[in-house]
């Protein structure tokens, strides 16, 4: 008997503008499998499955759902035939309760007693090998059992069709494994799932099919069992690509960074860093490891000079730079590129060009009362040409246009251009494909060669283990330990990210 076919996506195209962001794409996924969807930053990934999820409306082509043509308006057009997204930032409100996560914006739940709705939320656990309280509020949660807990909404509301958007990016190897475990018991009960990763480890784990996206085409769709990691790289970037991640060795290593019993509050006064301890060395890459909200953000703000210390002291080369104003410390000499996990929040303004975000960063240092834009322009195009960027132009363009990859490789650049004496990178290739990704980890190498320290947080915990000479391990706040990644495993590390230390 042959399967039936949740979704097909026929000679689908959509354009912004000018800009052609799916042309002629076909995909097709059958019930009870798990279908992985492939692609560098700007393929077309996001664009064809808003269009699935009912955001966007396709330019041309069909949609057929389980058998049936399909025109969706909205999102709740895609809700009411059963497909569900998960997203990769979770929607959730903190001080609710998995239930009432559960019902907001669903009509019937308004009419469910409370009893009932517990039942029917087990029933779906049972189900499908998923666990979760229904009366837990939202911020006593792990990260694994928030992303349970988007799971089960989506099923109670009848999914049946997952897209689900970098689905591990923030968890441990052991909630990485359940979630796994989580998804085959659903193929199991005929779901059919899409997954959009830039892992491919895990691609070639938990995937029975694999789609490539290539430029806004769908290039082709393989058999998982049939294809190897590098082919399914060159199908993404059109040509071979070293998977390889350099570890330099730097012999003479200079203390440029120490943080010593350093403890910080939140607005409610309670400790998001109790007393951190740890030194940075130029000439190295020191790895931060931790589930999300762990104190990386905090820490790399605190080292920026972004947020108060209730406790303890930072060395900058022997001096105590707590107190002083992120203006302080570059006027003293004191150069720490910052490149927070926010990078259009925080790292660039999106309604301005390269060129003036580049004069962002040392504007004030300029003598007289008018701007030199040409000296930040003749920089700006240094950036671009030296890291690869794809824009129209330096000037008169927003930044907030480009592609994730690009807008990421424009505050590196920036970053790297001001020669620091310390790098801080708080999740610098999050989102970015394969290839963008390797580009950033040499730039990180030549720093570190260079006698630059580098501070990496990341959320792969292959890329920490392959790039860093030291991994610290954050959980709850609290520095675990800080390992040696040759003298550990990466199940040893997830251990420690929840919360447990390893002799």
């Amino acid at each position: 008997m042959e399967p039936v076919k949740a979704i097909e996506m026929k000679g689908i195209s959509k354009a912004f503008g000018s800009v052609m962001a799916n042309e002629n794409v076909s995909l097709t996924v059958y019930n009870g499998e798990i279908h992985a969807l492939l692609g560098e930053n700007g393929a077309g990934k996001s664009t064809l499955m808003n269009m699935l999820s009912g955001i966007y409306t396709p330019d041309s082509g069909f949609i057929s759902i389980q058998g049936e043509q399909v025109q969706f308006t909205s999102p709740k057009d895609s809700i009411a035939l059963g497909i569900g997204m998960i997203h990769q930032h979770f929607k959730l409100v903190d001080v609710m309760t998995a239930k009432e996560n559960i019902m907001l914006g669903d009509k019937r739940s308004f009419f469910t007693k409370s009893s009932d709705l517990t039942k029917e939320i087990r029933a779906i656990c049972d189900k499908y090998g998923l666990d979760i309280d229904p009366d837990k509020k939202v911020y006593e949660m792990s990260v694994g059992e928030k992303q349970t807990l988007e799971i089960i909404k989506v099923l109670y509301r009848g999914a049946k069709i997952l897209i689900m958007d970098e689905p591990t990016a923030v968890l441990t190897p052991q909630e990485i494994a359940r979630l796994f475990q989580i998804m085959r018991s659903m193929k199991q009960q005929g779901c059919a799932i899409v997954i959009i990763t830039h892992k491919l480890g895990e691609v070639m784990e938990i995937s029975d099919r694999v789609t490539v996206l290539r430029k806004g085409r769908s290039l082709d769709t393989v058999n998982t069992g049939e294809v190897d990691m590098n082919t399914l790289i060159e199908m993404m970037v059109g040509k071979a690509v070293d998977m390889e991640i350099n570890k330099e060795k730097v012999a003479d290593k200079q203390k440029l960074l120490e943080v010593d019993n350093l403890t910080v509050e939140n607005a409610e006064h309670k400790n998001v860093l109790e007393e951190i301890s740890f030194t940075l060395y130029g000439g190295e890459i020191l790895g931060v490891a931790g589930v999300a909200g762990s104190g990386q953000k905090e820490i790399c703000e605190a080292i920026a000079g972004l947020t108060p210390v209730k406790k303890g002291r930072i060395f900058f080369e022997g001096e105590n730079i707590i107190g002083k104003s992120p203006r302080d410390i570059i006027k003293k000499g004191i150069r720490m590129g910052f490149i927070p996990e926010d990078r259009l929040g925080m790292g660039l303004v999106g309604n301005m060009d390269i060129t003036d975000n580049v004069m962002l960063k040392d504007y004030h240092m300029q003598r007289g009362i008018f701007l030199n834009r040409a000296e930040s322009a003749e920089k700006a195009e240094r950036i671009v040409e030296k890291l690869d960027i794809l824009t129209p132009s330096v000037r008169n363009y927003p930044v907030k246009k480009l592609s994730g990859g690009n807008i990421q490789k424009v505050l590196l650049g920036r970053e790297i251009d001001s020669e620091p004496k310390v790098l801080i990178t708080a999740y610098p290739v999050r989102g970015l494909d394969i290839g963008a990704s390797h580009k950033i980890y040499d730039l990180l190498n030549e720093q570190k060669i260079q006698g630059v320290g580098v501070l990496f947080i990341g959320e792969d915990l292959d890329v920490l283990m392959h790039l860093c000479d030291r991994v610290m391990v954050f959980c709850g706040g609290k520095v675990m330990g800080t390992v040696e990644p040759d003298s550990v495993s990466k199940e040893e590390i997830g251990l420690m990210m929840a919360g447990e230390k390893i002799s």
